[in-house]
């Protein structure tokens, strides 16, 4: 399958496995990386739908514990593992993609990929949502995942020539000291202003007219990026599951168990937690993390949580649902975009039908409707991105499929 961050190959030898079955655990081993991919497109689905029919309900960051719906409180935090275990995985698509080519290729790739990402968030993944108007230069950009994800591979392009002990020991002092920096809060008159607002804090600025805002500032996603492509090695051709398997169980569990250390002491890595009125509020502020930037007790759970499914999915390789998760993981530019807009053209059409129900948008009272649309889009999308990924898989020839 090809990932968001270059072209894996799906079968290969190594000196040390030749034969079917080094082809076998080479398949395994790489549907298992899209089938994770796959499942957190179907979680990002989730949200997106939330956010379409409840734009009268925004969340805030952390999600309010006190006051917020706690249907739609856990529906929310179904996704939080969303974008750190993808930007985890893009850096480790990044080390596969190495394997056949030179670190020269690898960070001109890295390079050309996150412009291209950047110029997607700025134009095409722009227009996509429900409220925004398709003015020419736009009124307001939002950087959002897309962008981030973009600014991590320029990034990386740049940190991967670096020796993998002090790939790791960058990538552990970004997530795990980057909260020492909250404190650090500047205003529209430091001249360090917008560059701090893109790196650690979420704010906004205006640039020739057009008002920008840092929903994902970038520097935390930098360290997981680079984490993700120094963790490699784990999948290189050839190597026997089985240690890999337990090394990704032993990780899951370790950062879930070190979160709840952590959270429970209650003195870093995020806003503090509280005993609420009822048990059910008190795990909700155990739970509400800060996604932008995202906290080291935001990132702890959530890729933890992908450890643990990675090497789930890598047991269950004759598992029904493995291809079907990886032909989503398979395409997952061409899936963003095409459900981004799936998504506004139902929303307008709503609001042709029905008008604003809820203020000045168009919204709904039950989160049910949340979940029917989601069974109901899930088979709208995939066939499309199968067709798509099936299509970046016999045409190695068309050289512009893979930046998609």
């Amino acid at each position: 399958m090809n990932s968001i961050a270059g072209q894996a190959p799906l079968t290969g030898f190594s000196p040390g496995a030749t034969g079917p079955v080094a082809v076998a655990k080479a398949r395994t081993r790489l549907i298992a990386i899209d089938a994770l991919r796959g499942l957190v497109m179907l979680f990002m689905l989730v949200d997106h739908v939330r956010e379409t029919w409840f734009l009268h309900l925004q969340v805030t960051d952390p999600v309010d514990a006190n006051t917020t719906d706690p249907g739609l409180f856990f529906t929310r935090f179904l996704s939080t593992f969303c974008a750190p275990t993808f930007v985890a995985l893009t850096g480790l698509s990044a080390w596969l993609y190495g394997q056949s080519h030179s670190k020269g290729q690898v960070s001109e790739f890295l390079l050309k990929r996150g412009l291209f990402l950047i110029f997607l968030e700025f134009t095409v993944v722009g227009y996509a949502w429900p409220t925004q108007a398709p003015a020419f230069p736009p009124t307001a950009i939002w950087l959002q995942v897309i962008w981030a994800i973009g600014i991590s591979m320029v990034a990386l392009a740049a940190l991967l020539h670096l020796p993998r002990p002090a790939q790791f020991a960058v990538g552990l002092g970004i997530v795990c000291l980057h909260n020492l920096l909250d404190p650090i809060r500047l205003t529209a008159e430091s001249p360090f202003f917008i560059p701090w607002a893109v790196l650690h804090q979420r704010e906004k600025f205006e640039l020739a007219g057009t008002m920008f805002k840092t929903t994902y500032p970038i520097l935390p996603w930098i360290g997981v990026i680079l984490l993700g492509y120094a963790c490699g090695p784990w999948f290189a051709r050839g190597t026997d599951p089985a240690p890999r398997i337990r090394r990704l169980t032993m990780l899951g569990l370790g950062l879930i168990v070190g979160f709840v250390v952590i959270r429970y002491i209650n003195i870093y890595g995020d806003k503090p937690w509280f005993v609420a009125e009822t048990p059910l509020r008190t795990v909700m502020s155990f739970l509400a993390l800060t996604k932008y930037p995202p906290s080291l007790l935001f990132l702890m759970p959530t890729i933890g949580t992908g450890c643990l499914l990675l090497a789930l999915f890598e047991k269950c390789e004759g598992s029904k649902a493995m291809p079907h998760l990886a032909m989503l993981g398979g395409a997952p530019m061409f899936y963003y975009v095409l459900h981004l807009y799936v998504l506004k053209l139902i929303y307008n059409v709503a609001l042709v039908l029905y008008g604003p129900t809820k203020g000045s948008v168009f919204g709904v009272d039950q989160l049910r409707w949340v979940w029917i649309w989601v069974f109901i889009l899930i088979p709208v999308l995939y066939f499309p991105t199968r067709w798509f990924a099936q299509l970046k898989q016999r045409r190695k020839d068309i050289w512009w499929l893979k930046y998609l």
